[in-house]
């Protein structure tokens, strides 16, 4: 099975994003192309120059692409909607790379846009019936792993909650965040629990917003005359969907677990080597959680790592510094793309206060429901 390290290089080479908002009078086509037109514009190419697109959506509804970047000319190039749950962007940028890595295109855009809506789960008519029903929503099941990681690694609900106030502390500092705002922690712990010890500043926003990338090929970069030198390369693309696992086991983890490790196969990279993480941090547990499952520390350990701060920006490795899905947002299909965004501006050196120094590798995780998990690995060439 040949990797993208097999393949003709592929470089990420414009981003662009619409702020993460509360549901606005905004249309979806105002915000998706207040992104694309952002991102051509930081790689200076014009729209006629985009050969294919990936939009990730999961709220829309169909055939939502055309009639938004229609306003951009209308060339006939190929578009495709993509939807993959909370890894709908992921899953774009994916498609988007390896059509570019594999010589299809030379300029491709992902793009992501979605406007909050109750979604509408395909599961429900698949005919066998859940025993858990509605019973056991996400904020539900996350509260009960945070219940069961406390128990077992003697783990305070304050150490969980800080996760939010390094990420709030993060987001302040991101013009694009839905929460602009710097919490402590005990305005984190403040206010009634939505479930279990997990309170409402320890759950995302799901707003608004619209995020985009473009990839190019090598040709295209001397072709275009775009700035070589603000290209960051992507060095690795795996999605992986949830096996039966052992009892007890937590299979979001474990299904970071498998695709992380692929990841660092693919790429030639270890743990040890990541400068910057955007991961799916929806409840804080879950940032927890997914670092002990990419191997930066052992289980149990990454409340402390996280005291230590390790995970600080300026600290071993800069997890969410954009704030994350707890303070950037969590738009659903812009979601992955916008990690995209924020990894290929700290590995650009341009993300002012919020810089991780020296950054050169960054990944991007995202899981969804149903489940799959997508992670990219992108990397500063040298």
């Amino acid at each position: 099975m040949k990797t993208l390290l097999d393949m003709r290089p592929v470089y990420v080479v414009g981003i662009g994003l619409h702020r993460y908002q509360r549901l606005s009078d905004k249309t979806y086509v105002e915000l998706g192309l207040t992104a694309v037109r952002e991102a051509l514009n930081d790689c200076g190419i014009q729209w006629q120059k985009v050969e294919s697109v990936y939009h990730g959506t999961a709220l829309l509804g169909m055939a939502a692409t055309r009639p938004m970047l229609r306003y951009l000319g209308a060339t006939g190039i190929p578009m495709a909607q993509v939807e993959n749950a909370s890894a709908s962007g992921s899953t774009a940028f994916r498609q988007a790379c390896l059509e570019v890595a594999g010589g299809v295109s030379d300029v491709v855009l992902a793009v992501g846009v979605d406007k909050p809506e109750m979604p509408r789960l395909a599961a429900a008519k698949a005919g066998i019936h859940d025993l858990a029903g509605s019973r056991i929503v996400p904020f539900t099941h996350f509260a009960l792993l945070a219940n069961e990681y406390m128990s077992r690694y003697g783990v305070s609900a304050e150490q969980i909650a800080a996760v939010a106030v390094k990420n709030s502390r993060n987001g302040a500092n991101n013009l694009y965040a839905q929460r602009q705002k710097a919490r402590r922690l005990d305005e984190v712990m403040a206010g009634p629990p939505i479930a279990g010890s997990l309170t409402r500043l320890q759950c995302c926003p799901i707003g608004e917003g619209a995020a985009a990338a473009i990839v190019a090929s090598d040709e295209a970069i001397d072709r275009l005359g775009i700035d070589r030198a603000r290209a960051v390369r992507v060095i690795g693309s795996v999605t992986r969907t949830e096996r039966v696992y052992g009892d007890g086991k937590n299979w979001d983890a474990e299904l970071t677990r498998e695709t992380v490790e692929q990841a660092y196969r693919e790429s030639g990279i270890t743990a040890r080597d990541l400068d910057v993480i955007e991961l799916h941090d929806a409840f804080t547990i879950e940032e927890l959680l997914y670092l002990e499952a990419m191997g930066l520390c052992g289980a149990g350990e990454a409340a402390r790592m996280l005291e230590r701060g390790e995970t600080d920006i300026g600290g071993r490795c800069a997890v969410s510094p954009s704030g994350g899905l707890l303070a950037m947002g969590h738009p659903i299909g812009p979601t992955g793309v916008g990690q995209i965004a924020e990894i290929t501006r700290q590995l650009r050196g341009e993300a002012g206060v919020r810089q991780q120094p020296n950054a050169r590798t960054g990944l991007a995780h995202m899981v969804g429901i149903g489940a799959v998990c997508v992670v990219h690995v992108l990397q500063k060439p040298q």
